[in-house]
């Protein structure tokens, strides 16, 4: 037997990487076609780098071109000079902050003004890493009424909290909340294969979770910004005016 010359260790061990990286390609492949062939489809998935930040390039300029334009044409809707002696009624935040400033209508300050957006922010920390968030399998996948069950009693016991805990029924969370565990059960039903079906089974449940999030935050924005008068009085803008 011959000991292996110097000049053919290094083949051998480039002969080693390839025969790992070609099974592991295989096992990829395999994997891909196992995603292929399910029942459900998967939501898409992009790379962020171009599909993603090419899109919102484009939309960032595009906002800003139509700001520009907006300015040019029309002067801004400005009040008259502030006042130190008279304090506007009712005194609304920015519109970013008219969530949480509709929130203090129902819970102490020390609650809405501390204590949810502190737990947004370390959700938005952790979720991220979560399993759920990384493999995002259809909600309905398997065992669809039993998950249908656990859903509502989910949706129950949060609307329980909405409701008791406030100053007042927090109708502004529950309606929401409502909506989006009807599209969810509507998921489950056995669809004929129509577009709307199939694109409500395949959703997952860090989709409808975000929509819920999505939908609430602009109920109580809509709700701040266009139907609050004078002390926080709950008005209709078509009858009293904007406030």
């Amino acid at each position: 037997m011959s000991e292996p010359t110097p000049e053919s260790a290094p083949e051998r061990g480039e002969e080693e990487s390839l025969g790992s990286v070609g099974a592991a390609r295989v096992v990829v492949e395999e994997h891909v076609s196992d995603c292929r062939t399910s029942d459900f489809v998967d939501e898409p998935m992009l790379m962020t780098f171009p599909h993603l930040l090419v899109r919102e390039c484009v939309a960032f300029l595009g906002l800003s071109i139509f700001l520009v334009v907006m300015s040019l044409c029309f002067d801004a809707p400005l009040e008259s000079i502030a006042d130190p002696t008279r304090t506007p009624n009712p005194a609304k935040a920015p519109w970013y902050f008219l969530g949480m400033q509709e929130l203090l209508q129902y819970y102490p300050p020390i609650v809405a003004g501390v204590l949810f957006p502190a737990l947004l922010i370390i959700a938005l920390a952790i979720i991220p890493y979560f399993r759920v968030n990384i493999e995002r399998p259809p909600l309905w996948k398997s065992a669809p009424w039993t998950q249908v069950a656990s859903l509502w009693g989910v949706v129950a016991g949060l609307s329980g909290v909405f409701y008791f805990t406030g100053s007042v029924p927090i109708w502004s969370l529950m309606v929401p909340l409502w909506a989006v565990g009807l599209a969810m059960t509507a998921g489950a039903l056995p669809w004929r294969r129509s577009r709307l079906g199939i694109w409500l089974q395949t959703r997952s449940l860090a989709f409808w979770i975000f929509a819920w999030f999505l939908l609430a935050a602009t109920t109580l924005t809509v709700i701040g910004l266009w139907f609050r008068g004078p002390g926080w009085r709950f008005t209709l803008p078509w009858y009293d005016g904007f406030y």
